[in-house]
C-alpha cells in the first residue's frame, strides 16, 4: 500500500447566495496516496473544481479536517498555507496560464525565481531540462503564440514541477485539445504519478478512465464511486 499523503474528514463546503446556503460539498470523506493517478469526475456544478481547490489550498472548507502528510492543516494561516502550496504543489489549468511575453523556458522559471535560494543558472537548466523531458526540446525558445495548444500545456506541466511538488492539480487541463493532444497529456500524467507523484486530475473527458488509477464521481456535492 502506497503512503496516504492526503486525507480529508468530513469536509463541507457552503457558500451564500442571496442569504441562502448552497451546499457544494457534503461530508466528503477521501484518502489520496502518492504514486497513483485520481480522476475526479462529474457534470458542470458538482462541486469539482471547489474539491481541487480546497484540496489545493486556494479555497477554505466550511468544516471538515484537511490532513498533509499527517498533519492537520485545516486551520493554518493564509501565510503557513502558501507556504504549503509552494512545497507541496503543482498546479495545471485549462487556460494554460503562460506569459505571452515570455519564452517556453522562461514561463517554466518563474515559480523557481520565487525561491531566493535558487540562483538563475541553476532555475534556467532545470527548466530546459524539465521541457526536454516532456519532448520540447524544439521548442525551448518559443513564445507562448508560436506552441500548439498541446505544446503550451506541456510547458504548463513543466512550470507545474519547476518546484519538485508532491502533488500535481489539474483543473481540466486537456478541455481545450483536441484528442491526439489529450492523449500525450493524460500520457505524461500518468508517467508523474508512476515516478511518485500524487496525481489529482479534475475532467469531463472518458479518456481519462483510461489512465486513472482511481476515479470518483462528485454528484450533488457528494462522492460517487
Amino acid at each position: 500500500m502506497n503512503k496516504i499523503l492526503i486525507y480529508i474528514k468530513g469536509l463541507t463546503k457552503k457558500y451564500q447566495r442571496n442569504k441562502e446556503d448552497i451546499v457544494a460539498l457534503d461530508n466528503i470523506n477521501i484518502k489520496f496516496e502518492i504514486g497513483k493517478f485520481y480522476a475526479v469526475m462529474g457534470h458542470s456544478g458538482s462541486g469539482k473544481s471547489t474539491l481541487i481547490n480546497i484540496i489545493g489550498l486556494i479555497e477554505t472548507a466550511t468544516s471538515g479536517e484537511y490532513y498533509l502528510n499527517g498533519k492537520n492543516i485545516s486551520d493554518f494561516n493564509e501565510n503557513e498555507k502558501a507556504n504549503i502550496r509552494a512545497k507541496y504543489f503543482g498546479f495545471i489549468f485549462q487556460d494554460y496560464n503562460l506569459d505571452p511575453n515570455l519564452k517556453a523556458y522562461e514561463n517554466v522559471m518563474l515559480p523557481m525565481l520565487i525561491d531566493k535560494k535558487v540562483k538563475n543558472k541553476d532555475a534556467k537548466e532545470k527548466a530546459i531540462k524539465l521541457l526536454v523531458s516532456l519532448d520540447l526540446t524544439h521548442r525551448i525558445n518559443h513564445y507562448p503564440k508560436e506552441l500548439s495548444g498541446g505544446e503550451q500545456q506541456r510547458v504548463a506541466i513543466a512550470r507545474a514541477l519547476a518546484n519538485n511538488p508532491e502533488i500535481i492539480l489539474a483543473d481540466e487541463p486537456t478541455g481545450n485539445l483536441d484528442k491526439k493532444n489529450e492523449q500525450k497529456i493524460f500520457s505524461d500524467l500518468k508517467k508523474l504519478s508512476e515516478s511518485g507523484k500524487c496525481v489529482i486530475v479534475v475532467s469531463h473527458s472518458l479518456e481519462i478512465k483510461e489512465y486513472a488509477d482511481v476515479i470518483f464521481t462528485l454528484e450533488d456535492g457528494t462522492i460517487r464511486w
